[in-house]
């Protein structure tokens, strides 16, 4: 990565593809094991699945949260790495690592503690609250195990063991399918556990998906972890993670509590309606992971050209990437929704679920065009170190676009779901744009002295 000929591979479309296809099975699996709990389930109990729906919900922040510390992590990572600076390279590492634990332990304490207080604040139906907190605080107890995977998979991506990951994925993935089967239906004299044996069998799956990885992590990179960077000059280190990490998790918490408070509006319009969502949102979700998996494989790749100060390549390869994200997003959700009568029968939906998702998976068409931009805009801002207006404009977007409209919409206009699907396409949509139009601008360049 240190010669010209290396960066000219690394920046084509062809090594971008060929980076992002490990994350996306990587990020694929990893959607599967949250929502493989749902599939199953739903064969068991349709108030389960509105359980797993609020809970997934809680635990979808702290994921996201943590996530936005490993990506920090893997960006001043990059940089190390292109300079050749391994002791550096070492300190990132264990400064994360110590990070992630505060913010895994802080989390289990707010769950374990407060989550009746959080389900009232979402006025989740007592037919459903004693599942939910069964749900949330097994998985949820367990944070420090998935905030540490989270984080030595972010840190094997920087050092391009992209492949390693996947495998790890796969095999967490299936482990965690038979975990389900065995335990959720009580076979081979297991006994029949239900939403309960779904949360343990992704609590398991996640342990031993974190001891592979971790041996793998340390057998591959060669790192060495040492406490001692805690105490001599890691102030830096710490500064840069969260300077890049926290703006972006504060803006990543607010989407996921904006996304919350739109929970309660449709935990209000029934358990169809929930159930509903949290259908269509699986399927949403396949829209746009791959954008996700070329949108980081490209966040490490920037990170080296603007270490080399290669700016012509950085934007060229940013607007490929775009380009490619919203086609793939587009896509995809337009596929999903020809055939959706066909792809929704994996849940066993009733005939008011199956009609009203199709008509969620039409408005998602037009919602995956402003994701894409905001999946690959937000991460290439945040690269070049413009962390301010993603932030800014994500807490405003979630909360007067994306929540003020859902109420508007899908209370006072009686839309129901549909009303609140339109509002966050407009919230989307509008961020994306913005975001489009601030890199173009090119005021982050003068930060660099490319200006």
């Amino acid at each position: 990565m240190n010669q010209t000929k290396d960066l000219d591979i690394l920046r084509s479309n062809a090594y971008i593809f060929k980076m992002s296809i490990p994350i996306f099975i990587e990020l694929l699996l990893q959607l599967l094991v949250g929502n493989i709990d749902q599939i199953m389930i739903s064969r068991y109990s349709a108030n389960s699945v509105a359980a797993i729906v609020n809970g997934n919900q809680i635990i979808n922040i702290i994921i996201i949260v943590l996530n936005m510390m490993t990506m920090a992590s893997t960006v001043i990572l990059s940089q190390y790495l292109g300079a050749n600076d391994y002791e550096h390279c070492n300190q990132t590492c264990t400064v994360s690592i110590t990070i992630i634990t505060i913010i895994s332990g802080i989390a289990t304490f707010i769950i374990l503690f407060f989550y009746h207080d959080i389900f009232h604040a979402m006025h989740i139906s007592s037919d459903i609250l004693e599942e939910s907190a069964t749900y949330l605080c097994i998985v949820g107890g367990f944070t420090l195990i998935q905030g540490l995977y989270l984080n030595f998979a972010a840190l094997l991506r920087g050092y391009t063991y992209m492949k390693q990951v996947m495998y790890i994925s796969i095999f967490m993935n299936i482990l965690n399918i038979i975990g389900n089967a065995i335990l959720i239906n009580g076979l081979f004299f297991f006994p029949q556990l239900g939403i309960m044996g779904a949360a343990i069998s992704t609590v398991i799956s996640k342990t031993i998906g974190l001891l592979l990885i971790t041996f793998v992590f340390f057998k591959k990179t060669k790192v060495s972890i040492n406490w001692g960077y805690l105490k001599h000059n890691s102030l830096q280190t710490f500064k840069k993670i969260l300077l890049i990490g926290f703006p972006s998790g504060t803006e990543s918490l607010s989407y996921q509590m904006s996304q919350i408070c739109i929970l309660g509006i449709i935990n209000s319009f029934g358990t169809v309606a929930i159930v509903t969502k949290g259908y269509s949102s699986i399927l949403a979700n396949f829209s746009y992971v791959y954008a996700i998996a070329i949108a980081q494989a490209t966040q490490i790749i920037v990170g080296y050209l603007l270490g080399s100060k290669r700016i012509s390549d950085l934007e060229k390869r940013v607007w490929d990437t775009l380009k490619i994200a919203v086609g793939c997003c587009v896509g995809l959700s337009i596929l999903l929704y020809l055939g959706s009568d066909t792809i929704f029968q994996i849940f066993n939906p009733s005939k008011e679920v199956l009609k009203l998702g199709k008509h969620l998976l039409f408005i998602e068409i037009f919602l995956e065009i402003g994701r894409a931009m905001n999946i690959v805009m937000t991460r290439m801002l945040i690269c070049v170190g413009d962390v301010k207006t993603p932030m800014f404009f994500g807490i405003s977007g979630h909360w007067l676009l994306a929540f003020l409209l859902s109420y508007v919409l899908g209370v006072k206009l009686e839309l129901g779901l549909e009303g609140i699907w339109i509002a966050m396409a407009i919230d989307e949509c509008t961020r994306g744009f913005i975001y489009l139009y601030t890199f173009k601008k090119n005021k982050w360049k003068k930060a660099f002295h490319f200006t």
